[in-house]
């Protein structure tokens, strides 16, 4: 019964981890319909800036992810600039090609800077530290991430329904035209909306480095997953992809413990085949 709730608790915690990463992506998709394929590469970046942060000033990545997470608004907002706005409005595979290149010239560039090599903050504020209940063990650095995440989440979510920016941001979501008539600037919003989803990511990026090593490749599975929770929960919805985050964390932890760890992301693809099937539109679409 212990590890079985063990199991359940790394599942949660991993979960809402992958749930603010597909937050960012689900923002941008659900908003201006764009595939943003270098997603997971905005999350390495994020990790090598939070980790260097750490190396160089000795900065805990319990302060840093501030500095990533206001970096990757930056990176997000540049990159609408330079690239997506001459992309929003034509074919959905423009978008996806320019962001692939996007994608390929981050992980180059960092494999040049950084090698391939693995690389780990050692001695953190967080690192090593446990908290056990009833047999079950917390660990610190995932539980304020996970913790971290999950405020980021519902402060987004917050603002997409509560505030007048929301409101603005549903509106362009709804008919680009109509709130151009109603006096919205929508390339501010586009801006800011992929602002946004840089910032979510590089705030996940931010506090990773406490318990996870970087390199050039560690997006890759963060940025596929994102992919699959956001089209598993319903494109544009953060309830969904918090829900689905969480379904695809339980299924990762539960599969490679009772099956075999080689089998977690079978399992994970095989959910995403089954709820696409039944729903196309994803659990919370619309």
């Amino acid at each position: 019964m212990i590890a079985f709730l063990q199991v359940l608790v790394n599942g949660i915690l991993n979960g809402l981890v992958y749930a603010l990463v597909a937050t960012g992506l689900s923002l941008i998709w659900g908003v201006m319909d764009v595939i943003n394929f270098a997603h997971g590469d905005y999350l390495m970046v994020a990790m090598y800036t939070s980790f260097w942060i750490g190396a160089l000033l000795g900065v805990d990545p319990v302060l840093s992810w501030i500095v990533s997470g206001a970096f990757l608004f930056f990176i997000g907002a540049l990159t609408y600039k330079l690239i997506i706005r001459y992309t929003v409005g034509r074919s959905a595979i423009s978008a996806l090609l320019a962001t692939f290149g996007l994608s390929m010239f981050l992980k180059n560039v960092c494999l040049y800077l950084f090698s391939p090599n693995f690389r780990l903050l050692s001695k953190t504020v967080l690192g090593g530290k446990t908290i056990e209940t009833g047999g079950v063990i917390f660990p610190v650095p995932q539980l304020v991430t996970a913790l971290g995440a999950l405020v980021v989440i519902v402060l987004v979510y917050y603002m997409v329904k509560k505030t007048r920016l929301g409101w603005a941001i549903q509106a362009t979501a709804m008919d680009k035209e109509a709130a151009e008539l109603m006096g919205i600037d929508t390339e501010r919003i586009y801006l800011l909306v992929f602002g946004l989803g840089g910032a979510c990511v590089g705030i996940a990026g931010g506090l990773l480095p406490s318990y996870l090593a970087v390199h050039p490749e560690v997006g890759l599975l963060f940025g596929l997953l994102a992919f699959v929770i956001v089209a598993m929960g319903g494109f544009g919805s953060i309830p969904g992809a918090l829900f689905a985050a969480l379904l695809v964390g339980l299924v990762e932890s539960l599969s490679g413990f009772f099956i075999a760890p080689v089998f977690k992301y079978v399992a994970v693809f095989a959910l995403y085949l089954l709820v696409v099937m039944v729903r196309p539109k994803g659990l919370f679409g619309w």
